[in-house]
């Protein structure tokens, strides 16, 4: 029984014809009621079928002829509206002709009747079409959460129209401008008026807003400030729109990543193609957050053949699933031989050495495989680079290698040490310095996400621990041009902007996932070889580069033959931070392991 009622496009074509006789006979009648002052003679009523009979018809057909019997009718729109004005156009300028080929057969006919109908009509027939919409919009509108959108563009029209018509669950309350002398002030959007950011908590308390849509093309400072004055409001849900790669836009929840992006405004994108297009290129660390993003960069950037080495099996299946047509190489670069034999076959133009272990209190309490792979494992990238005249080597550094306090960072050191004085021949190495990237392997973000979704506490090791940060791509895209100004024995360092404290970067997620009252952040104690304070430079000597985020830190003379020496004393050694110590004698810790 209930088939019966489900709407189909026959059903609807019936209905909507049926109810257009109606509604014709309606307005008719009332045109010849308002045209005698609601006294018609009898003399006129004699061409009232016939001339409700020839417009019906006409009206009906062009009405077909536009396809406004097959509209769904909740999606009655401006094109839809506009097709009903010009079928009426056409159907009464048809009965116009029709009246003067045939006027006998209408006389006596009260012309006027027909422009007191037309006007009728239109507003009849076009208020039972929109009438569904109408109604849909307004049990929208007590039934979801108003919206405030942040921002005047073309994004925010076209989702107003996906709002109102009901295709997402958002009912837009206000719209707000950045820009306070933005030409829109004050006018309306879809019907929705544009107020001034002063204005935004005056709105969200008046019109009790639940949710925040972000529209505008804004920096992370601004960002950062909207954020916090809305979650100040009580505003636990934030969105923002989110271009994808095939040029469509969708909504997406406010992120941290997006508060700490800092997007580079001075990159040369042109450099960096020249440098990578039309070049074999090896990655080591192919798999990891580094790795992968450079990968896939090089790739995009028109690399003639990508040689992506991992010594995970998963890692490197992963990156082979988002890139096609790459070499895969399943190595560990502690093994020479293996290393030494890809290298031979591939002969790489350039080498984008992200190899390493990372975390730091797996690294102390595994200081031999730290040693190992980070040390000894860099030698032979290096090594061999030189060996098969590589033309250019790049090694991805960390701010953790600036007066170390930790294994890992003083590894790093030493490899920093090692590729600045190596006799490098016809290679040119340059490494690359910079602080934690969002969102890596061992990030606190992705432990934050997860201890927030699972109900808290969120875990920070000190109240006044800060870390740099950056996004990944961003990352990314300046270690590409660095390796592309690079001319040889430098070290680079990345501008990380200020350092952020931690304990507010995890009050910061928890207000974004609209849990402040219910989750509490607990301080555990600094974990072995963490300090409080990361560093990028050893000294304020950094030379400055062309671009505002690159800098070139003062090069550390040592003597190769002995730097070599010692690293080999430091692999044999039974007291490993001790060997560390005296290749890298900054790298300070309390106890002597």
């Amino acid at each position: 029984m209930m088939s019966i009622f489900r709407p189909t496009s026959t059903k609807r074509l019936l209905f909507f014809v049926l109810l257009d006789i109606i509604l014709s006979f309606i307005t008719l009648y009332l045109s010849y009621l308002l045209r005698f002052n609601f006294s018609i003679p009898n003399v006129f009523l004699s061409s009232f079928w016939l001339t409700y009979l020839i417009l019906t018809g006409l009206k009906i057909s062009t009405l077909f002829f536009f396809k406004n019997y097959f509209l769904v009718w909740r999606f009655f729109s401006f094109i839809d509206a506009k097709n009903v004005i010009w079928a009426h156009i056409i159907a009464y300028v048809g009965f116009g002709i029709i009246y003067l080929v045939f006027s006998k057969e209408f006389s006596p006919f009260p012309r006027s009747v027909i422009i007191i109908d037309f006007f009728l009509s239109l507003i009849f027939i076009g208020a039972l079409r929109a009438s569904k919409r109408f109604f849909a919009e307004r049990a929208q509108t007590m039934s979801i959460s108003p919206t405030v959108f942040i921002g005047v563009n073309s994004k925010t029209s076209t989702i107003l129209q996906s709002a109102l018509r009901g295709d997402i669950d958002y009912y837009p309350s206000a719209i707000v401008a950045i820009d306070a002398n933005d030409n829109a002030m004050n006018a309306y959007i879809q019907n929705v008026r544009v107020h001034p950011l002063v204005e935004l908590d005056d709105i969200i308390r008046r019109d009790k807003i639940k949710v925040v849509i972000i529209t505008a093309d804004i920096d992370s400072k601004v960002l950062k400030f909207l954020v916090d004055k809305v979650t100040k409001l009580g505003i636990k849900e934030i969105k923002r729109v989110k271009l994808l790669g095939d040029n469509h836009e969708k909504l997406e929840d406010i992120s941290i990543e997006d508060l700490l992006a800092r997007h580079p405004k001075d990159l040369d994108i042109d450099s960096i193609e020249k440098f990578i297009k039309g070049k074999s290129i090896l990655i080591t660390g192919a798999g990891g957050s580094i790795g992968s993003e450079i990968s896939k960069q090089c790739h995009m950037l028109g690399a003639s053949e990508l040689t992506l080495v991992d010594s995970s099996e998963f890692n490197l299946y992963q990156i082979g699933q988002k890139i096609n047509d790459v070499r895969l190489k399943l190595i560990n670069i502690t093994d020479m031989a293996l290393l030494d034999k890809l290298f031979l076959e591939v002969k790489p133009d350039i080498v984008i050495h992200a190899a390493a272990y990372k975390h730091v209190p797996i690294c102390e309490n595994n200081q031999e495989m730290a040693i190992l792979n980070n040390v000894f494992g860099s030698k032979n990238v290096i090594d061999l680079s030189i060996k098969y005249n590589v033309k250019k080597l790049v090694l991805i550094s960390t701010d953790k290698a600036v007066r170390p306090t930790n294994v890992m960072g003083a590894t790093k050191r030493v490899t920093e040490l090692y590729a600045s004085n190596v006799e490098s021949h016809n290679t040119e190495i340059v490494a690359v310095r910079f602080g934690n990237v969002l969102g890596s392997s061992g990030s606190v973000i992705p432990k934050f996400k997860e201890q927030i979704e699972a109900g808290g506490p969120v875990t920070v090791t000190h109240p006044e621990i800060t870390r740099y940060f950056m996004l990944i791509p961003e990352a990314c895209q300046l270690v590409l041009q660095t390796a592309a100004i690079a001319k040889g024995g430098e070290l680079f360092i990345l501008d990380m902007g200020a350092p952020i404290k931690i304990v507010d970067l995890a009050k910061q997620m928890i207000r974004l996932y609209g849990k402040e009252n219910e989750i509490e952040v607990v301080f555990t104690g600094l974990r072995p070889g963490e300090k409080l304070y990361e560093e990028l430079l050893l000294d304020e000597s950094e030379e400055k580069t062309k671009f505002s985020s690159i800098f070139i830190a003062k090069p550390t003379p040592y003597d190769i033959t002995q730097l070599t020496h010692d690293i080999e004393v430091l692999l044999e050694a039974n007291n490993k931070v001790k060997a560390l110590q005296k290749i890298v004698p900054e790298f300070t810790r309390e106890d002597s392991l």
